[in-house]
């Protein structure tokens, strides 16, 4: 995206939040921030004594009634424009989705076989479709026939495309995406508007995400507060009759709304939607914000090994020959049992075979025959004209066909294969004629980065445990490679499940990754259960996370962002309170020090009048909000780290800075009021 688009892309958002911001001043919007529907209270009673300063009697200065009304709308359109700045970021990447439903045909199969051309909102679930090259996929569903490569960047922003087919782990296509080679059959498995990209569309929009179980607990702590602080106010009015001193109503809003949390009250709703959408710029679609923040207290998680932690298809590592066979011949024989094997084992075999120098001219079928796997003779080959025949497959069946043949089993061959499978890979045996020529070493390959993607976990103090159906020795070398901290051999889909409640019933929450249908209960029952998106729709529906990208190691940014989440929420929590400390020395001393001169000890900033103590306060408190709009969006850097560490940090700079900042910027203010005369 151009530079000039994305800045484009900005102004239109700020300028949407600045209308949403006036829309959101209507008093059943703001009574859902109680926080705020104090101030916006306030805002109220102070134009009326604006407008009518004598109504409630005592002092008439509509001049320092208006300068607080203006500055409590300030405040409120502050705070309601960094809500509605979070939502509009949502807003805007899903408009962004809409587009790729627009005006999207379908070939629909009819019971007769013919094609018929509709729009592709017509298409309800069990409709089988058409897709070639270039086309569209019009909505969710599974290959039925056809091979062929898809383009899924209009999801997931990567420009590689995959290779779909029916059948597995990876016959699931996404509305939205196109395919670029060949031809797909499609059963549509979702009706209108319940499609994946329908979900994405709705789970993007920040306006239509519940809250989190920590931000409701915020929420109430806020709300406790308030009505503290209101209690606190309302208990001056008798204290300053006693004293004989006037409070003016408008001075005890200003002093009300500095004093209760309106710095995080401002904010939170922008941290909670900005949280989520962050997820989303990693290609993570969250479900709900619950499971966003439940990411930032995961102790142990659970990764499904086969296309998760590894590639999923066993290809060629190595080409190990029997005693007395040249390397060479090996390498040629195994790309001629390869020639007619389009499985990814067998075009493994060749990639394998010209990276280590093979010459193009040793790929020519001319001539030969394919021979393919059977479950009955487990094995495959080719024949040529002059009637060599070459053969690949499982170790006892090559040896009995060795013998069969009327050739030997050379010596160390099965020391050779045992060895293979001791490391996790499968071997398979290469003939030619009743001659065995060696060994072809197959290995789920892990995955690059990922023994420090785990590295990564552990500094964060994250269990990692890979399942997989795997013999015991196998996963073990697996693992070892990976870098995970346990594994479980030979795992039924109920073991994965048992694991998980294992640690939570242990106080632990949970994280799984998964992409195949046996791994939907697991990521079910999960606290935080990431799909893969290649992976089935029965994972990518269990889940309450979803990776476009289909990055298992992603769950390290989801645990990241979580963690950012709560950090950012406890951070400006602490510096909202702290703020309260510069505030009180503000306005209580100016409140009562015309008929207490001994409250002048308290003025420790020197304020020059209290009138512009109060305002000073007041226009802090406004102008404090968008200034933090930034780091609410960001959120604070996540830096693994022991809680005591973090909270000593946290205390450091927010808590202290809490409460230097007020009393530096408080005081900047004044100095400003009585230098434009404004008191």
């Amino acid at each position: 995206m151009s530079t000039e688009r994305i800045a484009n892309l900005n102004k239109n958002i700020i300028y949407e939040a600045g209308k949403d911001a006036l829309k959101k001043l209507n008093p059943k919007v703001m009574a859902r921030n109680p926080v705020m529907f104090v101030v916006e209270v306030g805002f109220v009673i102070t134009l009326i004594l604006s407008i009518f300063p004598e109504i409630f009697g005592g002092i008439a200065d509509r001049g320092y009634n208006f300068a607080v009304t203006i500055i409590l709308f300030v405040t409120i359109i502050f705070a309601n424009f960094a809500e509605a700045l979070a939502e509009g970021r949502g807003k805007a990447q899903a408009n962004s989705l809409k587009k790729t439903k627009q005006d999207t045909k379908a070939r629909l199969i009819q019971k007769d076989g013919s094609i018929k051309i509709i729009d592709a909102l017509h298409l309800r679930k069990g409709d089988i479709v058409l897709v070639e090259a270039n086309d569209l996929i019009p909505t969710d569903g599974e290959i039925i026939e056809g091979v062929a490569a898809i383009d899924e960047s209009a999801i997931t922003g990567e420009s590689a495309s995959v290779i779909k087919e029916p059948g597995g782990d990876f016959s699931s296509v996404t509305g939205g995406t196109k395919v670029i080679s060949d031809y797909i059959k499609v059963k549509v498995s979702a009706d209108p508007g319940e499609s994946f990209l329908d979900r994405m569309i709705n789970l993007v929009e920040g306006a239509k995400r519940q809250k989190t179980p920590n931000e409701i607990a915020l929420g109430t702590l806020l709300v406790s507060l308030t009505i503290i602080f209101l209690l606190v106010c309302t208990t001056l009015v008798p204290i300053a009759s006693y004293i004989h001193v006037t409070l003016p109503i408008t001075t005890l809003v200003a002093l009300l709304v500095c004093l209760i949390p309106t710095t995080i009250g401002g904010l939170l709703s922008a941290i909670g939607i900005a949280g989520m959408d962050r997820v989303t710029q990693f290609n993570v679609i969250a479900k709900s914000g619950k499971s966003v923040e439940a990411a930032g207290d995961i102790n142990t998680i659970i990764l499904d090994k086969t296309g998760t932690i590894t590639h999923g298809n066993r290809m060629a590592s190595a080409l190990i020959p029997a005693i007395g066979i040249s390397q060479e011949e090996l390498t040629q024989c195994s790309v001629y049992s390869s020639l007619h094997d389009d499985t990814p084992e067998g075009r493994s075999v060749v990639e394998f075979a010209k990276k280590n120098g093979l010459p193009e001219n040793a790929l020519n079928k001319t001539d030969s025959v394919g021979i393919e796997f059977t479950a009955e003779t487990r094995m495959s080959g080719t024949d040529f004209p002059d009637g060599k025949r070459i053969r690949k497959g499982a170790v006892d069946t090559i040896m009995k066909y060795i013998v069969q043949q009327g050739g030997e089993v050379p010596d160390g061959l099965k020391d050779t294969c045992d060895e293979v499978a001791k490391k996790g890979g499968t071997p398979l045996v290469v003939t030619e004629g009743n001659r065995i020529l060696g060994t072809i070493y197959l290995k789920d390959t892990v995955k690059p980065g990922m023994k420090e993607r785990f590295d990564e976990l552990r500094k964060m103090g994250i269990k990692s445990i890979m399942c997989t159906g795997d013999n015991p020795l196998t996963a073990a070398t697996i693992a070892k490679e990976a870098g995970v901290d346990d594994f479980i051999a030979e795992a039924k889909p109920e073991d994965k499940i048992s694991v998980i409640k294992r640690e939570q019933a242990e106080g632990k929450l949970v994280a799984m990754t998964g992409d195949g249908t046996n791994d939907a209960p697991a990521l079910a029952q999960a606290d935080v259960g990431l799909a893969m998106n290649t992976g089935t729709n029965a994972a990518k529906e269990a889940a309450n996370m979803v990776d476009l990208d289909s990055d298992p190691t992603k769950i390290i940014e989801v645990v990241s962002i979580g963690k950012q989440l709560l950090m950012t929420r406890g951070a400006l929590t602490t510096f909202s309170i702290a703020n309260d400390v510069a505030k009180y020395f503000a306005i209580i001393p100016a409140m009562f020090m015309l008929a207490i001169p001994q409250m002048k000890a308290l003025n420790i900033m020197g304020l020059a009048t209290p009138q512009s103590a109060i305002l000073s306060a007041l226009i802090f408190n406004a102008i404090i909000i968008p200034l933090l709009i930034p780091l609410a969006m960001k959120g604070v850097k996540y830096v693994p780290m022991s809680a005591t560490r973090l909270l000593k940090r946290n205390l450091a700079l927010y808590g202290v800075g809490g409460v230097l900042v007020p009393f530096v910027g408080i005081k900047v203010i004044d100095l400003l009021l009585v230098v434009l005369r404004v008191v």
